[in-house]
């Protein structure tokens, strides 16, 4: 029997295959776009290649993308016709594929997760649980499912860094920051090119208002990344939030347009990113340009998607900074027809997607208090439609903006308030403050205020090393 270089069990007796399936497998978990080539090379030398088929599918699983759903059909299809030379996990895997390409979302989570607790170095089942669970909001199952097979890793086997990487983010979303950080940190010693270790430990500054210290260590680390590393783009988008909040708009615009955006894309991760820059820009006052309406363009051909949540919020996000009506109110009409669908999307949209795109929307036409409405009511369970803390953000910072716009000063300062001490040495929520006491007339605390944000900023901006923006894009 073949085994694989972590020790799994395969069905196949080409080693030429379990080499390539060792291949996609390490290069899947550092996020190289090269992965799903050495699979498709494979899988074209060796039809019956039931793993192959498996790590194809856990590979389209992760993208977040419905035009790659023929091609998860075509790799289930495809494993399934092996079933009965398959092995028990090869089936699994597959069942799980199934499970996701049916619109059980959920299930399929469960079942990758069930797969790492029953073979603990199946390396494709761990990382597929821990971005699904990413992807539906499950927070404790990004710690959790991970903390259930380290048991089983140390340094000796291949792969342990992506692992520790993994539970260094799970930490982070569950608030232990100092674990977080030390695992993360601890996972780029053994491995510098895992970016999704480097994004933990980025993420962990993000949440403490570390600005100087998150644009030197992204600026450290960058040097190590993949060549190809498809998450390259996201780790640019955190950097350009930490420009933005250190007051360094020209920055962030610029690691906008040389690494987060150089040109048009179709990849549903980086317009998320795309728009999530630009609508903090606006929240802001900031002039972005035509970047909205030329993001706007790319997100238009995924309106009937209808496929994940997360991803319609931004794609409405483009349309209302665009200011393009008529594209938003379809996306509307598409997102509440389908928060009726029995699947896990349909689950998404009713409780956190649906509210959270009619806030938005109320926003950009003015109407605070409505856009508050939905907003304040989705706060305490917007995890449930997915990604990072430092992501949902946007619905936050969004209800900051609409209670300082709509003169509605208790609830704004009540904010502001939340904010300033959820994240002290951030700059922007002692801007926030300064707006809110002008605003009731309190002259002096909105000076001290301002000049609290004012040397944030500067200390931010001017780190021991820290390179600028513009070294970077």
């Amino acid at each position: 029997m073949f085994r694989d270089v972590r020790g799994n069990p395969l069905s196949t007796q080409n080693p030429a295959s379990v080499a390539a399936g060792d291949e996609a497998t390490a290069l899947f978990g550092r996020f190289s776009a090269r992965a799903l080539e050495v699979v498709d090379a494979a899988l074209a030398a060796d039809p019956g290649f039931v793993m192959g088929h498996a790590l194809k599918a856990g590979m389209i699983v992760t993208a977040q993308e419905r035009p790659l759903e023929p091609l998860l059909r075509e790799a289930v299809l495809a494993g399934e016709r092996l079933s009965a030379t398959a092995n028990a996990r090869e089936r699994g895997h597959i069942a799980a594929a199934r499970a996701w390409l049916d619109g059980d979302y959920e299930g399929a989570v469960q079942r990758y997760a069930r797969l790492a607790a029953d073979h603990p170095r199946d390396l494709l089942a761990v990382e597929v649980a821990h971005l699904g669970d990413f992807m539906l909001g499950r927070q404790t199952g990004l710690r959790d499912h991970v903390a259930q097979v380290l048991h089983a890793w140390d340094p000796s086997v291949p792969g342990y860094a992506q692992v520790l990487g993994m539970y260094a983010f799970g930490l982070e979303e569950t608030g232990d920051y100092a674990r977080a950080e030390e695992a993360g940190r601890r996972a780029v010693e053994l491995d510098s090119r895992d970016g999704w270790a480097s994004h933990a430990v980025a993420h962990v500054m993000e949440m403490q208002g570390r600005l100087g210290e998150g644009m030197t260590w992204i600026g450290e680390t960058s040097a190590s990344w993949e060549a190809d590393n498809a998450l390259a783009f996201h780790l640019w988008w955190h950097l350009a939030l930490f420009h933005l909040d250190a007051g360094d708009v020209e920055g962030a615009l610029a690691l906008y347009d040389a690494r987060i955006r150089p040109g048009r894309s179709d990849v549903a991760l980086e317009l998320i990113d795309a728009a999530a820059l630009l609508w903090r820009l606006h929240l802001r006052g900031h002039d972005t340009g035509r970047r909205f309406e030329l993001l706007a363009e790319d997100w238009a051909r995924r309106i009937d998607d209808a496929y994940y949540a997360f991803n319609d919020a931004h794609a409405l996000v483009a349309f209302l900074g665009a200011g393009r009506a008529a594209e938003a109110g379809r996306l509307l009409d598409v997102v509440e027809r389908h928060a009726a669908d029995a699947g896990t999307n349909g689950r998404m949209l009713r409780e956190v997607g649906l509210p959270l795109c009619r806030g938005l929307a109320a926003f950009a036409r003015g109407d605070h208090a409505a856009c508050l409405d939905e907003l304040l009511a989705i706060r305490e369970h917007a995890f449930r439609f997915g990604g990072s803390n430092a992501q949902r953000d946007l619905l936050s910072l969004t209800a900051l903006e609409a209670a300082i716009r709509g003169g509605l000063e208790p609830l704004a300062r009540a904010l502001a308030s939340e904010r300033t001490r959820l994240r002290p040495t951030n700059p922007h929520g002692w801007e926030a403050t300064a707006r809110v006491l002008e605003a009731t007339g309190d002259a002096d605390g909105a000076a001290w205020a301002r000049g609290q944000a004012a040397r944030l900023a500067e200390r931010a901006r001017s780190p021991a090393g820290a390179p600028a923006a513009a070294q970077l894009a």
